[in-house]
């Protein structure tokens, strides 16, 4: 559920209408709604109710400082995966307890900064990362607590660019060598074990995959104890998948996912954290743009955007779907046709959509894509010297723009052109 619904012929956002943000900030834009961004935090949070848990939010889907704030005050914490998320999230006002440190390549200066600053756990991914943990933390005088990130090698039946549990993927250490590689971190002075880490992939829609990896996470925790290890928290990662279609196949409901997650591994007595990013800021986002042109081609017609792929890449790196939708309600029984939907790049990958059916549109028409709040504005870039595009908040009838949108004299007057020239 979203709180982006038609009313009297006009999308809105919670009690904003979208043409009224169009016409304050121009397109395109990104616009988040407080609402679904807090409903679904509580859908996890409730879902591991009576169990001892923490939801981190996965700041990599979306990570501007008012919607980690939005979430911080509704209880959550942050898994970072570099110094400068651990940086905003700090911004934010999150507090260094409530930040887990994911990622496969932490340099020392990182490690030094969230030691300095405070830090829940590093996930640790490698024999070389725990060993430059242990050296930074030895030399703070500190000791950095850690888990320690498994592959499971479980098939997680989504994406290969985001499948992250197989044996082939680059992250975590074989799960057939953990005893060894707990065995080491347990004789670092500067680490201290508290538990187990796992992550598959990202967009999961079926069960089946996590409960392979739990189960055999729940099985290497009492292997472990066995072999003199205090393990009591479990970092279960995230990857629920959303609905990027209005069709019924929809993922698994997050209290489905809590129930499994106390049948496997309910029994052990762990603190659970669990990592959503997706599930979260993914449905609670729009892209909102403008029609420039509609072209008629020799086989097809186009519409041509004012976005474009540096400011949602989704489709063109991940053949990914979104349901593109008009902002003016189409009225019923409207004849729709089909258009290839592209932007302005001068790249046959800047396009979000083919054959798409859309109703009679033309230019200065508004458009939005919905689901995309997760790895929207985080993954844009200003490529052809196109400007990022504002981010906007919403919290009932009011808004704000949360990051506004750079001139051409800024982003050009970042070069430095050196003295020879």
């Amino acid at each position: 559920m979203d709180h982006f619904l038609y009313r009297d012929g006009a999308l809105f956002a919670e009690d904003v209408p979208i043409s009224e943000i169009a016409a304050a900030v121009g397109t395109p834009f990104y616009v988040y709604s407080t609402a679904t961004l807090q409903r679904h935090f509580k859908l996890f949070d409730d879902a591991l109710d009576g169990t001892d848990h923490l939801v981190c939010y996965a700041m990599k889907a979306a990570s501007n400082q008012a919607i980690l704030k939005t979430l911080a005050q509704a209880g959550a914490g942050m898994d970072v995966v570099s110094g400068g998320e651990y940086l905003r999230a700090k911004a934010a006002g999150v507090p260094g307890d409530k930040i887990v440190f994911s990622g496969v390549g932490k340099t020392a200066d990182e490690i030094r900064t969230a030691l300095t600053g405070g830090i829940r756990q590093f996930n640790v991914e490698s024999e070389p990362e725990m060993q430059v943990i242990n050296a930074v933390a030895l030399d703070l005088g500190k000791v950095a607590p850690i888990t320690i990130r498994v592959n499971p090698d479980v098939d997680a039946k989504t994406h290969a660019k985001i499948a992250t549990g197989k044996s082939e993927n680059k992250f975590g250490i074989p799960i057939s060598r953990a005893s060894e590689v707990y065995a080491l971190a347990a004789s670092l002075p500067g680490l201290e074990v508290i538990g187990i880490d796992v992550h598959i992939g990202s967009q999961l829609t079926e069960l089946e995959p996590f409960e392979l990896a739990y189960t055999k996470v729940a099985e290497l925790t009492e292997r472990l104890r066995s072999e003199g290890h205090n393990i009591r928290r479990l970092d279960l990662g995230g990857g629920l998948g959303i609905p990027y279609t209005r069709s019924n196949d929809a993922p698994p409901l997050p209290v489905e996912y809590g129930a499994m997650i106390q049948k496997t591994l309910g029994h052990l007595g762990c603190e659970i954290e669990i990592e959503p990013g997706r599930l979260i800021a993914g449905n609670a986002g729009l892209m909102v743009s403008s029609v420039i042109y509609v072209k008629s081609g020799e086989d097809r017609d186009f519409l041509i955007l004012d976005g474009a792929m540096n400011d949602l890449i989704r489709p063109a790196m991940y053949e990914a779907h979104h349901d593109i939708v008009a902002v003016e309600e189409p009225a019923a029984g409207v004849e729709q046709r089909p258009y290839d939907i592209v932007g302005p790049v001068c790249e046959t990958g800047d396009t979000f959509a083919r054959q798409r059916n859309m109703p009679p549109l033309k230019s200065g028409d508004l458009i939005a894509f919905r689901s995309a709040g997760a790895y929207g504005a985080v993954m844009s870039s200003e490529y052809n010297t196109r400007p990022l595009i504002p981010e906007v908040l919403v919290n009932g009838d009011q808004f704000a723009v949360i990051r506004e949108r750079p001139s051409f004299d800024e982003i050009i007057n970042r070069d430095t052109i050196p003295g020879w020239l």
